[in-house]
């Protein structure tokens, strides 16, 4: 298997990208959503954790499919 390193770079860059917009974007409001998802239970968080990977998945086969 031969990795296309730019374009995995790439993709790195935008989950950060992604990763950091609400906590600049929205830094008074993180903590109290911070402190929600740390009172959910575990299973909760395994199922929002797994529908955000779906997505995920699907995302990239959609970009990929054009």
């Amino acid at each position: 298997m031969n990795l296309d390193w730019p374009l995995f770079f790439v993709a790195l860059g935008l989950a950060f990208l992604m990763e950091g917009l609400p906590y600049f974007l929205l830094a008074e409001r993180m903590p109290p959503v911070l402190l929600t998802l740390a009172s959910r239970p575990p299973r909760a968080l395994r199922v929002l954790g797994l529908t955000s990977m779906i997505l995920g998945v699907l995302l990239v086969a959609l970009g990929r499919s054009f």
